[in-house]
């Protein structure tokens, strides 16, 4: 049974960071595509980071330079490190992954970003 469950998420202040983890179960995270996504308040949901099987990531452009997606393929875990974060990266972040039964999400976990 294929399972993500993300962590994370929270309150910070403009330029601090976080790092949002995704436990994988019922699939190895290695072998598949995954992405962060996040959907704000009134937008559409919308790709931040992504790694594939042979571990290329891509980003947004507005995420460029301070999010980092990784994976620890022993904890089978997909990380996003966050840094320089902004106000305008408030949302619920949701990890998933392209899976051959179909596509998967975890049920989020939200960041916020305010004084």
């Amino acid at each position: 049974q294929v399972q993500l469950v993300e962590s994370g998420g929270g309150l910070v202040q403009p330029g601090g960071s976080l790092r949002l983890s995704c436990a994988a179960s019922g699939f190895i995270v290695n072998i598949y595509d995954m992405g962060w996504y996040r959907q704000a308040p009134g937008k559409q949901r919308e790709l931040v980071a992504a790694i594939n099987s042979g571990g290329n990531t891509n980003y947004v452009n507005s995420v460029k330079g301070r999010f980092t997606i990784s994976r620890d393929n022993a904890k089978n875990t997909v990380y996003l490190r966050m840094n320089s974060l902004k106000p305008e990266d408030t949302a619920v972040y949701y990890c998933n992954v392209n899976h051959r039964q179909g596509r998967y999400w975890g049920q989020g976990t939200q960041v916020t970003v305010s004084e």
